[in-house]
């Protein structure tokens, strides 16, 4: 229930459906009930049923006021003036003319609700999928190393979905179908009380039944959904590393994980199927039973004498008490349904509340801008109590480019990945102009840098929309020259539609060196005072590498510049080279300095040059 609840809290302020919903399902409900109240009118035209003391009762037009007495007696007196002056065919017209009325007002008020309904399931799934996307865009990068991307998706997308289709398409049944039983119900008690708390003590059995089957749907929905989160990771993995599979033949073992895991998911959803189709078939069944033993216990009352109810009474009973079979079955079928609706959500859930690691202060110290080093002091970092940096230490002074360079694994990105904030230190500190990184507002800090990574990060867009990523405000002029900046404008200008020319999935229809240069173009057109190159050009030929170099080496002009290198030709004339061999600093110094000592720096050197 407060996960149901949860959900429903997404269609505040509920001011603006709930009174309006209301209004029309009450008014639904009652011109519904009204088709068939006046079946008795009609059953007693037909057999002539209608005794004096009613001729008597009902012959004076009553005085208005608002109460079902009044509109009953008006209809009754309607009634008998027109079968006094057109006999028992005018009554008959009489009786179906307002029933069809009736009918058409009903069905009015139900569309007219519905559409309501459906505002409130669009603006819950609206403010569902954004309160998602929102929480996943704010955590901090270490998430998307625990959890499978695949997962995440089918969180986002398939469980939101489920939410739909379940949970608040039932919300006409939650809200509307209760209210139709207890308006039904009252009309049922008013007609006969000994006959309608005979039902009431039948009806909870069909409920029992149909509650237990209920409570073992929970564990299958969530089983279907984790399912279907590994069966979404399979076919991302799939078609991302394509190149991959073919490669190594490996068709087939891809083929047997994807058929082991849908296997799997069929299984689990036919054995929910079995139990959620089971609730409609008992509740029907249970349902006819119960009729059956009202028109056992109530036609002998009738036969006896022993009733309150006439015969025609006793057919519209009997007629008002079926209608109120379908909503109870509509709520049998909801209640199954929601529970897959429940674990999708409880699955969603668990994102929205994953609290981020890595978060502004509430009162943040103006930025302004970066004017005199960063320092990082004493700085380690653990993840998931591995130990991958200890006691680093240096200050990158405004203007000055330090390098960090040593064997893959040693920490160079994690350390990297620290300065804007993506980590946080497990023990030391990063200041900026004297101030900790963790006093500043996020955006402001990140705003300050740029990032050339090894792997270009291009978009599903076009060649500007991807160089101008981020500012909302660029010209074309601005990344026209941001191209030229990278070496990129002599190849944009060679594509289909310059600019404007959409580069596919993550930059696919672009090469590698393309690519690189389309980031680093991003880079210039930002103009950050700090920038930070993570091996950006160690997967390059050499034809690329020389013209990314030579973008790199304009970016890197005047600018403040922590550089990961995996060729050491690239970084000579850095002020400052660290050398990082399992998150230490082994070895400090310039080029000069570090190649006239033994150590690392010189036999990574040598390694290369041969």
């Amino acid at each position: 229930m407060k996960t149901y609840l949860r959900i429903l809290s997404y269609a505040k302020p509920y001011g603006k459906f709930v009174p309006v919903y209301i209004f029309y399902a009450f008014f639904s409900i009652v011109f519904g009930l009204l088709n068939f109240t006046l079946l008795k009118p009609l059953f007693d035209v037909i057999f002539e049923q209608v005794d004096p003391e009613s001729l008597a009762l009902y012959a004076s037009k009553p005085e208005f006021s608002f109460s079902i007495e009044y509109f009953t007696h008006l209809f009754n007196y309607n009634f008998l003036q027109i079968a006094e002056e057109h006999g028992k065919m005018g009554t008959l017209y009489y009786v179906c003319a307002i029933i069809v009325v009736s009918v058409f007002l009903s069905n009015l008020f139900t569309y007219l609700a519905g559409v309501v309904l459906a505002k409130v399931r669009a603006t819950v799934i609206k403010r569902m999928r954004m309160d998602v996307f929102e929480q996943v865009s704010s955590l901090h990068i270490g998430y998307f190393s625990n959890e499978r991307k695949g997962d995440l998706m089918s969180k986002m997308t398939n469980d939101v979905q489920e939410v739909e289709n379940t949970i608040v398409q039932s919300l006409r049944v939650v809200f509307r179908e209760p209210a139709t039983i207890i308006l039904y119900f009252t009309v049922l008690f008013f007609m006969s009380v000994k006959l309608t708390l005979f039902t009431i003590l039948i009806i909870p059995i069909s409920g029992a039944i149909i509650g237990g089957i209920t409570r073992r749907l929970k564990k299958k929905a969530v089983q279907s959904q984790q399912s279907l989160g590994r069966i979404v990771n399979i076919l991302d993995e799939t078609l991302g590393g394509m190149r991959v599979i073919k490669a190594f033949n490996a068709e087939g073992f891809m083929k047997s994980k994807f058929d082991t895991e849908t296997d799997y998911y069929a299984g689990v959803n036919v054995n929910m199927a079995r139990k959620n189709e089971l609730a409609s078939p008992i509740s029907q069944f249970l349902g006819v039973f119960v009729v059956a033993g009202i028109l056992v216990y109530g036609g002998s009352l009738v036969l006896s004498g022993n009733s309150d109810l006439d015969a025609s009474d006793f057919i519209t009973y009997i007629i008002i008490f079926t209608q109120v079979l379908n909503p109870a079955k509509e709520i049998s079928r909801a209640v199954s349904s929601i529970q897959r609706g429940i674990a999708s959500a409880e699955r969603i859930f668990t994102v929205v509340d994953t609290p981020t690691e890595i978060s502004a202060p509430q009162n943040p110290i103006d930025l302004g801008s970066f004017d005199k080093a960063l320092e990082v002091n004493q700085v380690s970092f653990a993840y998931q109590d591995s130990l991958v940096l200890k006691d680093i230490n240096f200050t990158l002074s405004k203007g000055k480019t330090i390098a960090l360079v040593g064997p893959s694994g040693g920490g160079k990105s994690t350390l990297a990945d620290l300065v804007p904030r993506f980590y946080d230190p497990s023990e030391g500190e990063i200041l900026l102009d004297g101030k900790n990184l963790k006093s500043f507002d996020l955006k402001d800090l990140r705003s300050l840098m740029g990032i050339v990574t090894q792997e270009s990060i291009l978009f599903n867009d076009t060649v500007f929309n991807n160089i101008a990523f981020g500012l909302d405000h660029a010209s074309e002029e601005q990344v026209i020259e941001a191209a030229k900046i990278a070496n990129a404008h002599e190849f944009i200008e060679k594509m289909e539609s310059g600019y404007q020319t959409s580069i596919g999935e993550r930059g696919s229809k672009l090469s590698g060196g393309q690519r690189q240069r389309l980031s680093i173009a991003r880079a210039v057109l930002k103009n950050p005072p700090i920038l930070i190159l993570d091996e950006a050009t160690s997967a390059l030929d050499s034809e690329s590498e020389h013209l990314v170099q030579e973008a790199l080496t304009k970016l890197m002009s005047n600018r403040t510049t922590l550089v990961i290198a995996h060729r050491l030709s690239t970084i000579q004339h850095a002020d400052e080279i660290l050398v990082i061999e399992q998150g230490k600093i082994v070895q400090r110094g310039t080029h000069n300095e570090l190649m006239q000592t033994e150590g690392l720096y010189q036999k990574l050197s040598s390694i290369q040059s041969v």
